[in-house]
């Protein structure tokens, strides 16, 4: 039986960052809470209390895409912050396409404020679902956060 392992989402935005947590074994998330950003700064601090609360083995950050796959203006910055991410806790960062998060999160609120927690859990639910499929895929982010390389 695999272990459990946690990971932490973010839907980023240069405003608001919604987060969520999930887990390997059921390949669900729950959101957490949108964390601040000012003048395009993320609340580091907040950040890092959840990274501590979590104690998360991986990280999950959406990639926003226009719908024929080309990049957003966004997704620049999205790319700094999961760049700033993996540099500050050390942890594997994955990024995944997030194209329809915000669209499933309104479907999931039947509303259109307080999206970007659900929007993360959206996003991370689909990297559950698309990409630990396997304990093969539990031990890569294993070994990337103990710095092993795994192939």
């Amino acid at each position: 039986m695999s272990e459990t392992l946690t990971l932490i989402g973010f839907d980023y935005g240069e405003k608001r960052i919604g987060v969520a947590v999930g887990q390997t074994v059921t390949k669900t998330a729950t959101p957490l809470e949108t964390v601040s950003c000012v003048k395009g700064r993320p609340d580091w601090n907040r950040i890092s209390q959840l990274i501590r609360q979590w104690s998360p083995q991986a990280l999950v950050v959406g990639e926003p895409l226009n719908m024929d796959g080309t990049e957003q203006e966004v997704g620049i910055a999205a790319g700094k912050f999961a760049g700033e991410l993996k540099r500050r806790f050390s942890l594997p960062v994955y990024r995944i396409d997030e194209r329809l998060s915000s669209y499933e999160a309104k479907v999931r609120l039947k509303a259109t404020r307080g999206l970007d927690p659900v929007a993360a859990q959206a996003i991370l639910e689909t990297w559950l679902s698309e990409y630990s499929v396997s304990h093969a895929n539990d031990a890569t982010i294993r070994a990337n956060t103990t710095g092993t390389e795994s192939k």
